[in-house]
């Protein structure tokens, strides 16, 4: 009991001193601007894109689809909201995935919060020169998806990464910009 106690001392005295007290917490302004800066290297993302892609089913067949994608700026340009469907050749939405990438400049980690088909995960996302590399620890293999993001050509593979073996490709889509788009920024609720 009396340990206990003077555990607790302890950490009331630490938190409650005052290089602790006056610390405070970080500016939202600063906070803000990292933010903004940092997602400054994924801009070349943002807009819509349509194209060809495919993926291997666990079946082993290679099913093609149309994919489309819409991606645009957030909370003043500090989160990235991406949002991508698959069509197939007679309209049906077969794929639909939803994501957000943030960047914490505490950690210095992008972040890729995404939904798809009834899975949901972080994932770290890095850019690179030119778009970027995020992985999904599955088991003894990690699943990588590679962008390049070049002008009006947006290209992602995913691989299957396993060790001692060679990738296997198991998706690719090539989409081209079709346009701009004010989405998810524009259309908020007015306040009046």
């Amino acid at each position: 009991m009396y340990k206990s106690a003077a555990i607790t001392f302890l950490f009331l005295t630490f938190v409650s001193s005052p290089s602790v007290i006056a610390q405070g917490p970080p500016d939202p302004a600063v906070q803000m601007a990292a933010q903004r800066a940092a997602m400054q290297v994924l801009a070349g993302m943002d807009g819509v894109w349509r194209g060809p892609a495919w993926t291997i089913l666990p079946s082993g067949e290679k099913h093609s689809i149309t994919q489309t994608e819409r991606i645009g700026p957030f909370l003043d340009g500090t989160v990235k909201v991406l949002e991508g469907r698959g069509y197939d050749p007679d309209g049906k939405v077969t794929f639909n995935a939803f994501g957000t990438i943030s960047f914490n400049p505490a950690t210095r980690i992008y972040t890729l919060h995404a939904h798809a088909m009834g899975n949901v995960g972080d994932f770290v996302i890095t850019p690179t020169a030119d778009g970027y590399v995020w992985e999904i620890p599955a088991g003894p293999m990690t699943i990588r998806y590679t962008a390049t993001i070049k002008g009006n050509d947006f290209k992602e593979v995913g691989d299957r990464i396993q060790a001692g073996k060679e990738p296997v490709r198991f998706f690719e889509m090539t989409l081209k910009r079709v346009g701009d788009t004010k989405w998810p920024a524009e259309g908020a609720v007015p306040q009046k």
